[in-house]
């Protein structure tokens, strides 16, 4: 019964050490929406310097989920998003062409030529209006979910656990 549990502890602390990317989650809810704001290691980037540099149109993704824990099954999902954020290099002339979208759909478009620009826009989303509040039990708690991916992927090596990924969540207590 101690080999198993010790077996366990090593495979979860493997699978959540990830490649160290530290996701930091905040909401709001105000308004009849639910606000969230997401910032992401700089360090995820690190992997893709080589990509955006050769001009490949690089992602990150936010896969975003609005849940319930639920004690004795799994969290119920109320809602879900996606937040995109795309990088391509412009080898002629030096400058970043940048886009944000949720779901699917274009939310901003900007061109850069800084490192700490792009880095920032990639790496942090503030206040996206992203959940509406009417699906919500008032004096609740939820738990707001993020999984980020990045896109090209640069590793070769076959891992049970998606290292390309980090996540991270935030718990919030519902109050209308």
């Amino acid at each position: 019964m101690t080999t198993v549990r010790l077996l366990s502890l090593v495979l979860v602390s493997v699978a959540l050490a990830g490649d160290g990317a530290v996701v930091q989650v905040s909401t709001l809810s105000r308004d009849g929406r639910v606000y969230v704001s997401c910032t992401t290691d700089s360090a995820l980037l690190t992997d893709l310097d080589e990509a955006i540099q050769a001009g490949l149109m690089t992602t990150v993704s936010y896969e975003v989920e609005l849940r319930r824990p639920v004690t004795i099954w799994f969290d119920r999902t109320i809602a879900s998003a996606t937040v995109s954020a795309a990088v391509q290099h412009d080898t002629l002339t030096g400058r970043y062409q940048l886009t944000r979208s949720v779901d699917g759909r274009l939310e901003q478009s900007e061109v850069f030529e800084t490192r700490p620009a792009i880095t920032r826009f990639m790496t942090v989303f503030d206040r996206l209006a992203l959940f509406r509040t009417a699906e919500l039990e008032p004096n609740v708690e939820y738990e707001v979910r993020v999984r980020v991916r990045t896109r090209p992927r640069v590793t070769w090596f076959f891992w049970p656990w998606d290292r390309g990924s980090a996540s991270g969540f935030v718990r919030f207590t519902f109050i209308p």
